[in-house]
């Protein structure tokens, strides 16, 4: 087992990176980040609905031939990835009912195991989840022709459409290509009678069909969407509730887990974050605004009243103060490939969990230990309520989550709380600046359960002279670990960096 000590890593590419000074609307923010199972292809959406698919291509080894016969291995090339295409997936839509406005921010976005060569994305919002379909088509056209000097009209063009070999069959109307041309025989030089003006350009483009809708099913924002192993099923949960679907019917669904009240006086817990786990299709997580993780067992009954198990770390149940409940927040969870551990990300710190013992965490890796004498002055700038994601490498034993100035952590198994490596998403990743200008940012969480929070307790300015060693404009929120090799995505507002181990 390595230590998070002895990966070097290096920069490995960036898309849409921003140039100093450079203004950037708030719909090219990167709001989600996720990684086909097999690493083949990288997908993100941002905050103006869209989704971009970038595919892998390792490219070419860079040595040359003499260098490589006196290697004693071959040399590794890491992944890169260039832009495939990109598509809309949600709209600002309106509820009438509720005369609330639901946004196109993509909140999750999930690949789908597909039998054949094409490609299925679960994306949502706030409100309504679509399955999308990517395929390849082939794009033939006729880039140039030069006419017989014996057609001389269209109509003489369409009679005389015989001398295309094999083509007997009735046309078809067509707005777009003629017909013809897509029985054509590929052939790499054009036959002498055609002359040399006419050449048939054949290329490959994706397009995106939206095979699904589910909607009208949750009442709060979703917050996670995850595909169950057996492939037919997946969840998707908002802040009171859990619903199962399966993946061919979208007008109907199965309420799981339901932790509305009768009065919402006295609703104590919100639900942050959801996932399958990797192998058992009846097992599954969730975590809430409380700090737990409740393992439940779908087979047991129709509504997952009853926990499975329950994790919660009881030594962090000490000291209490105004500011206990909100740090302890869990804002994302991960289910490890070995479906043993799980990796939970609450405002301080990463967690990792051992479904074998309940009573504490294994690991704690602090993040954000550094904030911990400002939590006043960032609850009066609604910071304290950020969401930051974790991943974890396919060995389990490497872990990362993000932080403020656009800075994130990595930390192994076997390394200690302290011991993970800063690195800062730039070109130069090694290169961690820090920034001591407290930042005043609007409202930035406006959900429900900070809402909770701030019940009975009055929001007083803050002072002038306090300072917070970070930049809280600048946060890395998003991030992805590739599923077969020591790859890292992260994003922060609308560019997307890879590093590589």
């Amino acid at each position: 087992m390595s230590s998070s000590a002895a990966l070097e890593w290096k920069f490995s590419q960036v898309f849409g990176e921003q140039s100093p000074g450079e203004k950037v609307d708030d719909v090219d923010f990167i709001s989600a980040v996720e990684f086909e199972s097999r690493g083949d292809y990288l997908v993100a959406g941002d905050h103006g609905g869209r989704i971009i698919l970038f595919e892998r291509t390792d490219g070419t080894n860079l040595h040359p031939r003499k260098e490589l016969e006196h290697m004693d291995y071959p040399a590794t090339v890491h992944p890169r990835y260039f832009y495939k295409t990109e598509f809309q997936s949600h709209e600002l839509e309106f509820d009438y009912l509720k005369s609330l406005e639901i946004g196109e921010k993509i909140n999750k976005l999930r690949f789908c195991a597909t039998p054949n060569n094409s490609l299925f994305i679960l994306s949502t919002n706030d409100r309504t989840i679509k399955l999308w379909k990517v395929s390849e088509c082939k794009v033939k056209r006729v880039k140039e022709m030069e006419l017989s000097p014996n057609v001389s009209s269209e109509n003489a063009l369409l009679s005389g459409k015989s001398f295309v070999a094999g083509l007997n069959e009735s046309s078809i109307q067509n707005g777009y290509h003629l017909e013809w041309i897509d029985k054509k025989p590929r052939s790499v030089s054009p036959a002498p009678e055609e002359g040399p003006n006419t050449i048939f350009n054949v290329g490959e483009s994706s397009v995106a069909r939206c095979r699904r809708v589910y909607a009208h099913a949750h009442d709060y924002n979703i917050n996670s969407i995850s595909n169950n192993s057996d492939g037919e099923t997946f969840i998707s949960a908002d802040d009171l509730r859990i619903n199962l679907w399966n993946m061919e019917v979208s007008n109907r669904c199965f309420n799981i887990v339901d932790l509305k009240p009768l009065d919402m006086e006295d609703l104590i817990e919100v639900i942050t974050s959801a996932e399958f786990h990797p192998d058992y299709c009846n097992l599954l997580a969730y975590s809430s605004s409380r700090g737990f993780i409740r393992l439940v067992d779908m087979r047991q009954s129709a509504l997952c009243d009853q926990n499975a198990k329950i994790l919660l770390d009881h030594e962090a149940r000490g000291s209490r103060s105004f500011f206990t409940e909100i740090i302890a927040s869990i804002s994302d969870i991960k289910f490890a490939k070995d479906g043993r551990h799980i990796l939970s990300r609450d405002y301080m710190n990463l967690k990792l969990w051992d479904l074998h013992m309940e009573s504490s965490p294994i690991a704690i890796f602090k993040i954000n230990e550094y904030l911990r004498p400002k939590l006043s002055v960032l609850y009066n700038h609604d910071a304290i309520f950020d969401k930051f994601e974790c991943c974890i490498s396919r060995d389990g034993h490497h872990f990362a989550s993000g932080s403020y100035s656009n800075i994130f952590k990595v930390f192994s198994h076997d390394g200690g709380q302290d011991d993970g490596i800063t690195l800062e998403a730039s070109r130069n990743p090694n290169r961690v600046s820090h920034c001591r200008t407290a930042t005043r940012t609007a409202g930035l969480l406006g959900s429900f359960a900070c809402g909770l929070n701030r019940r009975g307790h009055d929001n007083t300015g803050s002072d002038a002279s306090d300072e917070i060693p970070c930049n809280l404009k600048s946060k890395l929120i998003h991030l992805a670990w590739h599923p077969t090799t020591s790859l890292i995505a992260c994003a922060t507002k609308c560019s997307l960096y890879m590093y590589y181990a």
